[in-house]
């Protein structure tokens, strides 16, 4: 008799009770579902708005719907969602071929699992897949522990080809001893397969996404799994999310013991979920009576990112987050060539036209390794005191995003309120939302001492917003860069790492690295300068225009030190000027201005505000020429009214833009050439 890996009693339980408390909600999502528009109100809100927002990504032609118009029950937004979500998830079972070619894709990583016991027999199967190059993604329940890992295996290729015949199977030991990690409660296990980048990139990966829209109530999905220990199978499309909790996802398929461990697919070939679990659900007859449960791999990837591992180990875990599948073809193919050249910062470089959207370019490490130690300069009071000046040796990026406060309007001193600028009503709908604002606006993300407002189309911030405490501020010194995705947005919204390779662009920060880096601890200052190395808070910089040190990157520095500025405070607004005859490279139009509004408060308790503006124009010509064909051209900065820039931007800074002194001279209309910092007018 076969041995398969059977969900453990207490995992059963678990998941029988957690059904079993969801029975009437679960009642009231299916009936919904099978209403007209129903799909639109069976799962909260926030979540479909979200799904949509990340559907248009990829369907080009679907537009953004308004999650408070959602949560109101606006009837044109209710009826303009499930217009969306009818033609793109309650189909008629007709779907592009692309979606068979994405998924012959995703199965090359999914693989059997061979669990041994501690005399080397067989003790059950089950079903992983690679998540990165080196790891492998399984149930706690399969994998308990680094000693079962160590004796068991992975099996590739158990699967018919096309003709019906065999392919040659693929095996590989498990190396827990470079990498094993599992847990008991999320019940998911990911270890090390002892192999060579070469013998495993034939397989590929599927990589996992913590950005929240990849499924909603009524979603289908599909299980590429090895049922019973037998030949790779998969469950396609008669297979529909019912429930979602805040950890784990229900759905009805058709699955079997040697299924644990499966990942759970939408219909772009993102996982949702790893599959766990199939308990009964006496009163769901229209699913065999039974109710599949994963793990939802947001959840699973929030629960990695919050523990501490060792640095070789970080490393790799790293990886899961950095790393873009290199795509396999559909038929099995020679290994990759070890001396086929690797990107600059050593990742496998990826095919230049990536199928379904979970390849999209980019990168999402939360914990970044360096090597050199970062050493410190320290400023203000905290020098005085004498200030230890040790820090860690890695770019540490805080998991927790609910806590970042952001951008405060209230913080500088003398009750002047710098609010948040506006954006036109024609931009809102373009502004990348937050699926995780909870009351706060949906559109704002924020880091630890400031705000950045993204434009979901151009994958650039419309805008950034700081506060700088120049009394508390530390100058921590810039080791090499490491650049993440910020994991609340979906890739396709942030500019990311393609777009500057082998080029003259520099990622250019809008919030500057050191503007943030302040306050009452050194931790403090170090989350501020490690949080601007999210891509929302860069864009596309001629690298003679981001290095150039002179007005334009002197600008903050300049008014903290020599203005009468109160406390030694500013606010500060920074953006690129988004021109709709922005030239395109790479799938990104390069923004040709930038301007920056800084607000202080003098000594005199006046509220000053200044406008500036600074051209890369010419910087940017010819860019796909040859590199002795560039135009190296001369850029200059403006002092402008800040009437200028809500022009330029369609924002609107309030009656900020009545503390600017331009606007009290004569000619305020015009720009004023800046060749030193001594010649501002504050």
């Amino acid at each position: 008799m076969v041995a398969v890996e059977e969900a453990p009693a207490r995992v059963l339980e678990d998941a029988a009770a957690r059904v079993a408390g969801r029975s009437e909600q679960r009642r009231r999502q299916v009936a919904l579902l099978a209403e007209p528009g129903g799909i639109a109100r069976a799962d909260e809100p926030v979540r479909v708005a979200t799904r949509i927002d990340r559907l248009s990504h990829r369907y080009r032609d679907l537009h953004p719907i308004d999650p408070a118009a959602l949560t109101a029950a606006d009837p044109a937004a209710v009826t303009a969602a499930a217009a969306v979500l009818e033609r793109i998830i309650l189909t008629n079972d007709l779907l592009p071929v692309g979606y068979l070619e994405g998924g012959a894709a995703a199965a090359r990583a999914v693989g059997r699992v061979v669990v041994r016991d501690a005399r080397g027999r067989l003790a059950g199967y089950g079903t992983g897949s690679l998540v990165c190059r080196e790891l492998l993604l399984t149930n706690h329940h399969v994998l308990a522990d680094a000693d079962t890992a160590g004796r068991s295996s992975v099996e590739f290729d158990y699967q018919d080809g096309n003709d019906g015949r065999p392919l040659p199977l693929h095996a590989f030991s498990l190396d827990p001893g470079r990498f094993f990690f599992a847990d008991q409660e999320l019940d998911f296990a990911l270890v090390a397969v002892k192999a060579t980048t070469g013998e495993l990139a034939r397989f590929g990966f599927n990589r996992l996404l913590a950005s929240e829209g990849k499924a909603i109530v009524g979603d289908f999905v599909t299980i590429i799994q090895h049922p019973g220990g037998e030949k790779k199978q998969v469950a396609l499309r008669e297979n529909r999310i019912v429930d979602i909790l805040e950890s784990f996802v229900h759905y009805q398929t058709d699955t079997e013991p040697g299924s644990s461990g499966s990942p759970v697919f939408n219909d772009q070939w993102e996982i949702v979920a790893l599959h766990h679990a199939a308990v009964p659900a006496p009163d769901h007859d229209e699913f065999g009576g039974v109710i599949n449960e994963g793990v939802r791999i947001s959840r699973l990837l929030t629960d990695l990112r919050g523990r501490p591992f060792p640095p070789d180990q970080q490393a790799m875990l790293d990886r899961l987050f950095a790393e873009r599948i290199t795509l396999p073809p559909a038929a099995p193919a020679a290994p990759a060539d070890p001396a086929a050249p690797a990107s600059t910062d050593g990742r496998l470089t990826r095919p230049a036209e990536p199928v379904m959207g979970q390849w999209a370019a980019g990168q999402m490490p939360l914990t970044l390794t360096l090597t050199a130690p970062v050493t410190l300069q320290l400023a203000g009071p905290l020098a005085a005191a004498g200030t230890a000046a040790a820090a860690p040796e890695a770019i540490q990026i805080d998991p927790d995003y609910a806590g970042r406060r952001g951008y405060d309007p209230d913080f500088l001193p003398g009750g002047h309120r710098v609010a948040l600028p506006t954006l036109h009503p024609d931009l809102l709908p373009l502004a990348a939302l937050n699926p995780h604002a909870g009351d706060g606006q949906a559109h704002v993300l924020n880091y630890h001492h400031f705000s950045v407002v993204m434009n979901r189309q151009r994958r650039l911030a419309f805008f950034t917003a700081v506060n700088i405490d120049g009394a508390t501020s530390l100058r921590i010194r810039r080791d090499p860069d490491r650049w993440i995705f910020d994991p609340r947005l979906p890739d396709s919204q942030q500019t990311g790492e393609e777009v500057y390779r082998d080029n003259p662009l520099d990622r250019g920060h809008l919030v500057r690295r050191l503007d943030p880096a302040w306050g009452a601890s050194l931790a403090a200052a170090k989350s501020g300068n490690d949080d601007t190395f999210h891509f929302t808070n860069c864009t596309p910089q001629h690298k003679d225009f981001n290095q150039n040190q002179t007005t334009w990157a002197g600008l903050e520095d300049y008014i903290l030190d020599n203005a009468d500025t109160r406390d030694l405070k500013a606010s500060v607004f920074t953006g690129p000027v988004l021109a709709a005859d922005d030239d395109p490279y790479r799938g990104v139009q390069l923004p040709r201005q930038y301007w920056k509004v800084v607000a202080m408060v003098k000594h005199d308790d006046e509220l000053s505000a200044t406008g500036y503006l600074l051209s890369q124009d010419h910087l940017i010509d010819g860019l796909e020429a040859a590199p002795a064909e560039f135009s190296y051209g001369a850029y200059k900065t403006y002092q402008v009214p800040i009437r200028r820039i809500e022009d330029l931007t369609r924002l609107s800074f309030g009656t900020l833009a009545d503390a600017d002194p331009m606007a009290r001279m004569e000619g305020a209309t015009t720009a004023r050439e800046i060749t030193h910092l001594r010649q501002l007018t504050l």
